[in-house]
């Protein structure tokens, strides 16, 4: 079945991007739907930090406060997983899980983006938890803890860079041998290497207590730091030819993004991107922002469309 509303914009995905642009949109008078898997990525954090106004909040009770928002001014939701897009500006149709299928004028894609986690047990159930990446997003929260930095190529940047909030961390350095000039770098900001390979985290009580090596031994650690491979959720979109780009930060590999111009436009007309789907190294609040941005662009293109066609219906009178 196949939904008759004449939606300007369908946003698929509900969190602090789609819901910023949702508000935006809504109150620009535009008929807006949101679509929502009801999985958002932070859901395993209980706090979420550097938003202003709203200091550690629960990401669910942002969300909850955006839906609010939103729905104040016009702005519709429907729960439900979309599979695939297809179609072209003016009419994309969003196919869902359940079988139903939604048309709208253009595409919004707020889908953000899956980590995906070294394999190294205890790593997935601890996530968000005390096992970490971001020191900007958790840094606080662990300071003068002792921090364990599970290495890969970006582990001596890491290390040093967690340096800042305390001076308890330890580089794991895996299969990864640092350079001499690492190691001078490292010694002089006091941060303690361990050689060898990474069995398991140890938890006692449902806390983590420990890094377990594979030789038996345990390093005592409070909190862990590894690099996700940050991997855009854009499959439901290659039906219609979207890009999906490397993200390099330096010489270091960070995942995949879905391309898009600073309005958020992509290289499919009529498809717009805002959040960690195209920027996958940004925090809450700038995916807000961004969101809000972008609303705005694609209300502009909506515009330009209206004013079209109502110049050639003119024109055919």
């Amino acid at each position: 079945m196949t939904s008759k509303q004449p939606y300007d914009v369908l946003i698929i995905g509900g969190g602090a991007a789609g819901l910023s642009a949702a508000v935006t949109l809504a109150r620009a008078r535009r008929r807006v739907l949101v679509v929502d898997a009801g999985s958002p990525r932070n859901l395993p954090a209980a706090h979420a930090h550097n938003y202003l106004g709203a200091e550690g909040i629960s990401p669910l009770e942002l969300v909850k406060r955006g839906r609010t928002e939103a729905l104040g001014y016009g702005a519709e939701f429907r729960d439900g997983s979309v599979q695939s897009v297809t179609g072209n500006i003016g009419e994309f149709t969003a196919h869902l899980a359940d079988g139903t299928s939604i048309s709208g004028r253009r595409l919004l894609v707020t889908t953000g983006l899956t980590d995906e986690l070294p394999d190294i047990p205890g790593v997935a159930e601890r996530w968000g938890r005390d096992v970490l990446h971001c020191p900007f997003c958790h840094g606080w929260e662990v300071r003068e803890d002792r921090v364990g930095i599970i290495g890969s190529t970006f582990g001596v940047h890491q290390a040093l860079m967690w340096r800042q909030w305390t001076d308890r961390v330890v580089l794991f350095v895996q299969d990864f041998e640092p350079t001499d000039e690492d190691y001078e770098k490292l010694a002089a900001r006091e941060i303690s290497v361990v050689t060898g390979t990474v069995s398991e985290l140890v938890v006692t009580d449902d806390t983590l207590v420990g890094v377990k090596l594979t030789s038996g031994t345990t390093v005592e650690i409070d909190a862990v730091v590894v690099k996700p491979n940050f991997a855009a959720n854009a499959s439901l979109l290659l039906g219609l030819g979207l890009e999906v780009t490397d993200v390099m930060m330096g010489e270091y590999s960070m995942g995949s993004a879905l391309a898009a111009d600073p309005t958020g436009a992509t290289s499919v007309a009529g498809v717009f991107a805002a959040g960690n789907v195209v920027g996958i190294t940004e925090n809450l609040i700038g995916s807000a922002a961004a969101g809000s941005k972008v609303g705005g662009a694609v209300n502009g293109s909506l515009i330009e469309e209206d004013v079209r066609l109502a110049v050639d219906a003119r024109a055919a009178v």
